[in-house]
Formats: structure tokens, sequence, C-alpha cells
């Protein structure tokens, strides 16, 4: 952080201007592009008065995204610019660069400022992905500074710098600016440097209704920009007849009657102690912000725990294992193996590591039934033939003699988790444990899941420790049933689930994980789901749907608490799940939530079946939640799908959160004509670099990228910074030569897989790889003129979706995720190699993995025969 005079953004090339002599920023923007060659610079200019100077010097350089919120009234305050307004988007290869937020009115709050983060900053940010970002940190849109007349709170600066810091590794750099009000400055400027250090953001009131002049603003601007980044093509087009809910989006600036700036008007001198540079206040007033100031002052909490992060494991939980077939997905490796990686890129050190306990039947039974604790309770005694019948009695269910002490164990180590947080002995918390729990009814176990660990944990910080508001995140890849049903009248607790939907056709099979279940009663608007359809969602959809919707029903609803129920089988290479988020897609969602609750983030196991993903991708939480910086990820580009799912949501539960407002459709303007309305105006001593040719571009992308690889030096560093490289998340877009595209980018070159494993870094793919052999090939008998029917029920329950067939018998049963009649053929029959009608992959029960091996490809090819037609290709 920069905390030095004069400021800086008002200076222009040739000229001082607005308390301003040298433009600070710009300065350090252009040496970072000359000296260090850094390819994205993102500025964000947070004074209330717009930093013209800075916005001249890269008004047509795509390198630097300048980004400006600052008061404006339709041009009638300081500076009186007319390319101060949100149709001034920049010019040729810098068109869609830059980005103003006029306010125009005064009083904007933190709600107003934290909408414009989440609904234009973030999405953009995200996308254009910078690798430095430098804040113009002006503290006069603070409470009571008088230039300003905002009313900002000090705390919500340092959520600025934090939400910042994801997108560009951390890599922020503070300066001040403005600022007139010496008690606000002196706070504001104090909790950013907190926040630059890593210390949790403060705890902020929640967010009210964002007031119509600020959304239209915000609509405007997504309005122009639309255009040019990928982020806003969800925003609908309004069409012909419709009608627009706010009129100030029909039209394109000024307004009628604004007496702008110009080089035709400028005075021969400037009356520098009039009123309008020195406005000030009634000692009445005065005295009514100092006691505001000192009210939130006294508010913010600046406790910090000893210890950033705890951690529980017991490996007793690996107790818990199906004795009727080893290769089972939920087994005992997953928490050793994520255990190990914790270990190997030396984060257990780093944490205050927890001791495990079994949770009693009173914590138990706030969730959870008496009947169904005394079923579950005399399992133990039971041999192990009669666990494998009593398992069938449930849904996707295996028991041994372990299971009920491995889940007492699972919910008991959470709560000390909570504990440990709750009391401020760490500031958050993780725990690797099994069996999950998000299924589990109240009354019954379902999804390898017996007790609900995380509704236990959200009932025992309530009761315990008096916590009023708990947020609970569940980004497993199965919608989390248990936990919906448990809280679905109670609006103390705001349950958010991501999950693969498919119409209701993926695990649990049931209708209630659809947009449309919002809760009820009391808790009516306190249950949203977000049901992915079709496509394998992966870092883009989820981080869109954090930003358009978790985040800011999140900080309107202001939980005390956060517990994520962290399911990794939404991973790439997931055996169940078949989605591909990456582990740096956990990362910045971690990251996210550490924003609420003053940091107080609890992340517990849920589901996750592949050992590398689930390793990595939860090591990468633990490692943000110890402060490290997230890793970059790649340009969102959200699939139809999602987007169409992410409307549907919105447009379920905005009449119950207020921040979701911005689902309008906005006019369709054409780029040429905004260009030509704006680019014939006179503007005021425009500065023009010299546009880069697309060729120096990309040579400075590749140099500047080639030394970001460099960047990584610790164990986990390199470990995060190789899941970054395997999904070529440091690819370029390319623009033509002949063509200026602006934000839009060019075509990216296509990539290979033998491209993508030839980058500084990668070792492996995280994806399911078969294995060319197993010892149970010898098992598989010949068609001997067989013809293989894909359309072929299974022989138990007549279900025709998602069946395999048998390699050995040549027998047809459905998939574990129907039910299950495969698996248990296998385990009667001990026949271990099957073939999937769905996707034709061939998998060995025995071996716990795909196979790809010439023996099965005349199989496969009859059953490609039958599915489509035609043989294999080649």
């Amino acid at each position: 952080m920069v905390i030095s005079r004069p400021p800086g953004h008002h200076a222009m090339e040739n000229e001082f201007c607005g308390y301003c002599m040298f433009n600070n920023v710009a300065i350090a923007t252009k040496f970072a592009l000359e000296e260090y060659k850094i390819p994205r610079i993102l500025i964000v200019d947070l004074d209330v008065h717009h930093g013209q100077g800075t916005q001249y010097m890269f008004y047509d350089d795509p390198r630097v995204l300048y980004f400006s919120i600052h008061r404006y009234e339709y041009g009638s305050f300081w500076p009186n610019l007319r390319e101060s307004d949100y149709d001034f988007i920049g010019r040729g290869n810098g068109k869609g660069f830059n980005v103003n937020v006029p306010l125009n009115k005064t009083g904007m709050t933190d709600s107003e400022y934290i909408a414009i983060l989440q609904q234009v900053l973030m999405p953009i940010a995200y996308e254009f992905s910078p690798l430095l970002t430098l804040v113009s940190c002006g503290y006069d849109a603070a409470l009571g500074c008088p230039e300003g007349e905002m009313e900002v709170t000090p705390a919500a600066y340092a959520h600025f710098i934090n939400m910042l810091g994801a997108v560009s590794s951390g890599r922020v750099c503070a300066v001040l600016e403005g600022g007139y009000c010496l008690k606000s400055l002196a706070e504001g400027c104090a909790l950013s440097l907190r926040a630059l250090l890593g210390d949790p953001c403060p705890l902020l009131k929640p967010t009210q209704e964002p007031s119509d002049n600020v959304t239209e603003s915000i609509l405007n601007v997504i309005k122009v920009l639309k255009p040019y980044w990928n982020c806003f093509f969800n925003q609908d087009i309004l069409e012909d007849g419709e009608i627009c809910q706010y009129d100030a989006l029909l039209e394109l600036p000024p307004k009628p009657d604004i007496e702008f700036a110009t080089n035709e008007n400028r005075p021969e001198k400037y009356d520098i102690m009039g009123s309008e540079f020195f406005p000030s206040q009634t000692k009445e007033r005065q005295q009514m912000y100092d006691q505001r100031l000192n009210n939130l002052i006294a508010e913010v909490s600046l406790n910090k725990a000893a210890h950033r992060t705890c951690l529980v494991f017991d490996a007793d939980m690996r107790a818990h294992k199906n004795l009727f077939m080893s290769s089972h997905p939920e087994r005992p490796d997953r928490i050793s193996s994520i255990y190990n990686l914790h270990v190997e890129w030396k984060l257990l050190k780093r944490c205050l590591q927890v001791q495990s306990r079994l949770a009693t039947e009173e914590e138990l039974l706030t969730i959870h039934s008496q009947d169904y604790l005394d079923d579950i309770k005399s399992t133990p005694k039971m041999g192990d033939f009669a666990l494998r019948d009593k398992g069938q009695e449930y849904n996707s269910i295996y028991l041994c003699t372990k299971s009920y002490e491995c889940a007492l164990l699972s919910a008991g180590s959470v709560l000390n988790v909570v504990d440990t947080v709750l009391s401020g002995q760490a500031q958050n918390g993780v725990a690797i444990n099994r069996p999950p729990g998000h299924h589990a009814e109240r009354d019954t176990c379902m999804g390898f899941c017996f007790f609900n660990n995380v509704a236990i944990a959200a009932k025992y910080a309530q009761n315990k420790y008096g916590v009023k508001r708990v947020l609970i995140l569940d980004w497993d890849v199965h919608h989390g049933n248990g936990t919906q049903n448990q809280f679905y009248n109670d609006p103390s607790v705001l349950f958010i689930s991501l999950h693969k939907f498919d119409n209701g056709w993926f695990y649990p099979v049931a209708p209630d994980g659809g947009h449309d279940f919002i809760g009820s009663g009391d808790g009516e608007g306190y249950n949203i789901n977000i049901p992915w359809n079709h496509n394998a969602m992966g870092n883009s959809e989820y981080i869109s749907a954090f930003l358009q919707i978790v985040m800011p029903v999140a900080y309107e609803f202001a939980p005390e608490l956060v517990l994520v129920s962290a399911g990794f089988d939404s991973a790439r290479g997931d055996p169940l799940g078949g989605y591909d988020v990456l582990p740096s897609g956990y990362g910045h969602m971690t990251h996210m939530l550490s924003q609420l609750a003053n940091g107080k983030v609890v992340v517990l196991l849920e589901g996750g079946y592949n050992l590398n993903s689930i390793s990595v991708s939860m090591a990468t939480c633990t490692s943000v939640l110890l402060g490290d910086q997230c890793p970059l990820v790649s340009r969102p580009k959200p699939c139809d799908s999602a987007m169409k799912t992410i409307h549907e949501v919105i447009d379920a539960q905005k009449k119950y959160w207020k921040s979701l407002k911005f689902q309008v459709s906005v006019p369709d303007i054409e780029v040429q004509q905004i260009t030509s309305k704006t680019e014939k105006l006179n503007v005021q001593d425009l500065h023009t670099t010299n546009s880069m040719s697309n060729e120096t571009q990309l040579n400075g992308l590749n140099a500047a990228e080639t030394s970001e690889a460099k960047v990584a030096e610790t164990a986990e560093a390199k470990a995060v910074e190789t899941s970054k490289a395997n999904i070529g998340e440091i690819a370029e877009a390319k623009a033509s030569d002949d063509e200026l595209l602006g934000a839009c980018g060019g075509s990216e070159a296509p990539r290979t897989v033998m491209d993508v494993l030839k980058l500084p870094g990668v070792d492996r793919m995280y994806a399911v790889q078969p294995i060319p052999w197993c010892p149970h090939l010898e098992q598989v008998e010949p068609l001997n003129g067989r013809r293989l029917d894909c359309r072929a029920p299974c022989l138990d329950c007549d279900e025709t979706d998602e069946n395999w067939i048998c390699l050995v018998c040549y027998k047809v049963y459905c998939s574990r995720f129907k039910n299950e009649h495969m698996l248990y053929h296998g385990l009667e029959s001990e026949h271990r190699i099957v073939l999937s009608y769905s996707d034709l992959s061939v998998w060995c029960y025995a071996c716990d993995n795909y196979i790809d091996n010439e023996i099965t490809y005349p199989m496969k090819n009859s059953a490609h025969r039958s599915k489509f037609g035609e043989d294999l290709p080649c």
C-alpha cells in the first residue's frame, strides 16, 4: 500500500490537475508494462472524482483495463467532463477496456458499491484475468467526506481490496488518492491495509436494495459493454414491444442543459479557493458524521485468532469400508489421500491440529430422530452378511461393524472444528472427514451418508454460541437433499446448493433439487438451488453462479458463520460427477466465501471419488484459507445451459433478495452507433497512446506468461501451478492483424492434449485414465456371434437407462445411479468386467478402474453398432 500525497489520478500528460502533479498510478502502470512486460493490468479507481488523467493515458491500450466508480450527476459534478460518462468505453484496440460507472446521486452506500463490484467489476476482472491490480484508493466516497457526500463505510474498503486480490493472484497495490474526512480516511486506509495483510474482512451489515439510480447506471454500463465481454452475454436484449423497466436505458447521454468542461470554455485562471473546491459542513453535520463514524469504528472487531486455520483428521475414520466391494467409490483411501497431500504441500504444519471426537446422542438428536438413531446403533452387533442385507434396506448405503462409530467420529470431529473457530482459537477450519453427511435425512441414511454433519454443525453453532445466521454452501455434485429438508422453513439458515440435476434424473433423482424449491413458511426464500442440466459444468459456470447469485445473496443475508459442504465430485476426472471444476475454481469459491462472517468459514468433506482431484482440490481450499493466493483461472465463458439455470434461479429468488434485481432486459445498442456518438464529441486533451500491433501484444503476453511460471516457488504454489497449467489457463486470445476487436479478443488456437502436457510443470492430467491391462480380463468371454442390444432392459427392474452388460455372462443390469443391480451382480457372481451402454466404457470392479484393452474392442464395436448404426471409427 502506498500512503502518499499529493494524489495523482487527475494529472495529465502535460499539466497538473485536481490537486495532482504526477499521475502516480499511471506512471506505475507504464513501469510495470515496460520494465516487467506484464501483459494485463487492472486499474480500479475508487476515488469519488473521475480519474480522467488515468483514463486518457490508456484509452486505446488493451493491456490496461481502467475501471472507475465516481460521482457524476450527469456531468454537473467536477471535473464536469463528458468523457466521464458510461458510454466512453475506449478506442481502437482499447475499445471495451475503459469502464466508467457514473453515480448520479449522492448518498450512495455499501450496498450500491458492492452491487457495482459484483455485477460489473468482478465479472469483467475474472474475464480479463489481470496479472497486476492497481487501486486508485480515494476515500472521499467514505462516510463523512464533504467532497464526496457518499456513505461508504470504512470497513467496506477492506471488502473491495479482498475481492480484487483474488483475480490477480494477490498482486494488488493500493495507492492513496483523495479522502478529506480524516477519521474515515484513517479508518479506511487502516482496514484496507489489514485486507492486504490477509486479515479477515470485518463484518458488514446486511446489504440493502441498491437504489434505482445506481441500478440504471449499472445496466447502462452493461448495455454498452455487452458486445465486448462474454460475462454479459446472459443479459437479455429488450425485444420489440417489450416495456423497459428503466427509462434511462432507452437513452444515450448526454442529458440536455448540462454544461461540460471543454477546451472552448476553459478559463484562463481557476478560482482554487471557491466552495466548489473546498466544500464545508455545518458544525451539527460534522458532529453527526463524527458520531456515526465512532459507532462504526466501535462495531468493527479487530480481534485476530491466534491461528489462521485449524484442521481435523483421524485415520480411524478409515474403518468404515465395504466388505463385499473394495472398489466402492466411497472408500477409506479418500481421506488418506487428501491428508497425505496436505503433508506433501506442507499445509498440515501450518494448521492448528484439532482433536477428533465422537458426536453425542444429544447432538445427533438435534437433527435425527431417536428411532433412526436406535436403528443405526444396532449395526455394530450384526454379522457381515446381515449388515449387507441391512444396507440394502437403504438407498446407496453399505454397512460394516465400524460404520456407526466412524459416522459418530465424522460428525463429532466437525463439531470440534466449529468449536475451535467460534471460540476464537482459529479463524477458519477444515475437516477431512468421512463418511459424508449431506444426503442423510432426519430418519434415514442414504447416498453414502449416515449423519448430516453440516446440519448438526449448524444447530450446534446456534445452540452453543448463539449464532443467529448460518450460511450452508453445498457445492457437492449431488443435491444436499438432507440438509435442505432440515432447514426448509428456517430463516436462520440460508442453504445454497449448486448441483448436477439433469432435470431431476441425477442422484438423488428427485424434483426437490429444482430451482423452484425455495423454502416454505418463514423459510421461504432461504433455500436456493442452482440445478445444472446437461453440460459438464466447470470453473466458468460455478464462478458465474457465485458472482451473480451466491455472493450478492450472501452479502444481503450477512451470515455469522459459513459452513461449506465441500464435495469434490464436481471436479474434473470424478467418475460419478463427470463435471469439470478445477482446483483453482474451488480455491476462488473458498476465497469469496471467506469475505463473509468475519472469515469464520468451516470446510468439511462430502463427496469426491477421484483420489487425485479430491486431494488437490481440498488442499487448494486449505491453502486459500491459510492466506495463500488464489491461482489464476481461465476467462469464464459459461455455457448456454448454465446461463439458463442462473436466469431461472434469479427469477425464482429475486422477490426475496433485492440484490438480484439486475436481471433486466437492456436495449441492443450497436457498437458502431456508440462509437460514432462518443468519438465525434470534443474530448478534452484526450491522450492517444501508440496502438500496439497485435504481434507486439502477443510477444509481450508470451514473455510475461513465461515469467509468470517462475513465480511459484514454494511446494504448495508449484502444486497449484500444476493444476493451472493442466487446463491451459495461461492461453491467450489472439486478434487478427487487420481487425480491431477490442475486448472481444480473437479465436483461440486449438490445443491438443500433447500441447498441454508439454506446458511447464505439467506431469499429469486430472482426468480418469483407463489402464491398458488388468488380470481380470481373462474372465472376458468372446461374443461368439452375439449382437449386443443397447436398448435391453435390466433383468431385475426393467430399467432401460444407464445400463451395463457383463462381459462374462452377458447379462444386463442397471448402474449404481439407478438401482445398483449390476453392482450386486458383480458381488454375487464375482464377474468383474462390465461394459456401459451409456458411454461404451469398460470397467473392472476389482481393479476399480476403466480398462482400454483390445480384447474388449469387439464388444464395444457391437454396442456402437446397436447404438449408432455403424462401426466404431478407427
